[in-house]
């Protein structure tokens, strides 16, 4: 076996380890704010996906910057947001061991391609999910 004779730095980041492959495909919204009894109800989280990065020139307005009214370049993130149809709304109540779900209202026809995503194999399956008792 083959070895290096002399100390070399490593080729590559340790940030970006393990390399393998994500076991979901789809996002997940990990943090929500801190919820405000006085608003009324409203969506609080949405799915985004880092699809590049570019630059952009704009023009800084600082009055007391030797930089004011001149044009700079800065690095501007792309985020990728699918379009997001509400299917249903979960009510939560307060427990003394925490929130947990009290009901979970559906809208009343879902179309297909949502229901096909509740399923491993929807050609398998009996279609079942979505039906009134």
């Amino acid at each position: 076996m083959a070895h290096r004779k002399f100390e070399a730095p490593r080729h590559g980041s340790l940030q970006f380890l393990p390399k393998k492959r994500c076991r979901r495909t789809v996002g997940k919204i990990k943090s929500f704010p801190k919820d405000d009894i006085c608003q009324s109800c409203h969506l609080t989280g949405s799915i985004g996906y880092k699809s590049g990065m570019t630059h952009v020139e704009r023009l800084v307005d600082l009055p007391n910057s030797k930089m004011n009214k001149r044009e700079v370049i800065d690095a501007v993130t792309i985020l990728e947001t699918p379009p997001i149809l509400i299917v249903g709304f979960v009510g939560y109540i307060k427990t003394p061991k925490g929130i947990r779900s009290l009901n979970t209202v559906w809208i009343d026809e879902v179309d297909e391609s949502i229901k096909r995503n509740y399923y491993k194999n929807w050609y398998k399956s009996k279609k079942k999910i979505f039906h009134p008792l």
